[in-house]
């Protein structure tokens, strides 16, 4: 038996229209912090950063713009969809390189990392599997107008993701001629067999305005907000780099550290990480440890980051504050901001920052150009779904 674990390929489609809900589609209405399809693919990051997942491929509309940036840590492709669903969905399935897919509605934001894993755990070469829940509701039937009850032992209510072999449901998308609504029945019709994992009613599809009055409802409703300060002071001595937000600064004299005592990376580390209550970047990355040694601070923050965001925690907003008296910042801080901004965005794509530095008004060992000090707020949020 071979100890190669198969990949995995997380498919978002986002190529409907919404055109039931009406106006811009439902996939790309902001949600909370983020669009719609934004809540699913965030799963597929925390899928990815343990191991379960490869890649992502998102599915969007022929007359859609890809994204510029990469937004998220999991290697990301973009792919225009088709006319129909399945058209769309081949086209996913043709971007994706995995050996399994599962096949996900953006519509649906709610999904839980246990569905996926139940998924990934249940599906093989000759198995399909679905997330499936009972049908709470009395049923009946119009047949010629006339109405008979149906019972409900045996019906099922289908949800995504939706789990195949990649190369047998892209042979059944390719060969079939029908557009079913979902991949399940393709693969039925196919005479292929499908094991099913318990569903989740969080995992609604939003299709009606008042399905989106309940998403919004759960996001207002599961928000917690966190505030965290950072402080950091570093003394300023010849032969030293300065580094600051990653970016190093025209200067004769840089800080002295164990690091590259790069300040503002250090406040803004400190500072989400006690906003999430996870101590501080001393004890996370000791001094003591020979491991930090001239250590690139971007690297050290990107690892912080990568905590927050799988615990469930995001940056709304940073603000920072840099007190130097020497060497004049003004010019750099632009780029400091810029360079800092694609570092937070690969994690957390719809937070904002700002930078901003003052003098020491000749006032005290930062006044005296002995030192320099910097001091960081972050504002992160977590949605408790």
């Amino acid at each position: 038996m071979s100890d190669i674990l198969p990949s995995w390929s997380f498919i978002l489609v986002a190529a409907g229209s919404g055109s039931r809900l009406g106006g811009t589609p439902k996939q790309f209405r902001k949600l909370g912090p983020q669009p719609v399809w934004s809540w699913s693919a965030r799963v597929a990051d925390r899928l990815f950063s343990r191991g379960r997942i490869n890649e992502l491929v998102v599915v969007l509309p022929r007359d859609y713009d890809f994204p510029s940036g990469k937004d998220f840590g999991c290697p990301l492709t973009y792919v225009h969809g088709g006319a129909t669903r399945s058209e769309s969905v081949r086209n996913g399935m043709r971007a994706s390189t995995a050996d399994y897919v599962m096949i996900h509605d953006a519509a649906r934001p709610f999904l839980s990392v246990e569905i996926c894993d139940a998924l990934i755990d249940a599906t093989d070469a000759e198995h399909g599997a679905v997330p499936l829940l009972a049908s709470c509701d009395s049923l009946k039937e119009i047949n010629a107008g006339v109405v008979r009850a149906v019972s409900r032992e045996k019906i099922y209510r289908t949800q995504t993701p939706q789990s195949f072999n990649r190369g047998t449901m892209l042979e059944i998308l390719t060969s079939s001629t029908c557009d079913a609504t979902d991949e399940a029945t393709m693969w039925l019709n196919a005479s292929r067999e499908l094991v099913y994992v318990p569903g989740n009613e969080r995992n609604f599809k939003i299709t009606t305005e008042f399905d989106w009055i309940v998403a919004a409802s759960l996001v207002e409703k599961g928000r917690v907000i966190h505030i965290g300060m950072g402080y950091d002071v570093h003394e300023l001595v010849p032969g030293r780099r300065l580094v600051l937000g990653g970016v190093e600064a025209p200067s004769p004299l840089g800080l002295l550290g164990h690091s590259d005592a790069d300040i503002i990376c250090h406040a803004l580390a400190d500072a989400l990480l006690g906003a999430a209550g996870e101590g501080d970047i001393g004890t996370l990355f000791p001094a003591s440890d020979k491991r930090y040694k001239n250590a690139d601070s971007t690297v050290l923050l990107k690892q912080v980051l990568i905590l927050l965001v799988e615990k469930g925690w995001s940056l709304v907003w940073a603000d920072i504050t840099l007190v130097a008296q020497f060497p004049r910042l003004g010019e750099e801080i632009p780029k400091i901001t810029d360079f800092l901004k694609t570092i937070i965005n690969t994690y957390c794509p719809f937070s904002g920052l700002s930078i901003k530095v003052k003098s020491g008004e000749h006032v005290g060992s930062i006044g005296r150009a002995e030192c320099m000090a910097c001091y960081a707020a972050a504002t992160i949020e977590h949605y408790s779904m």
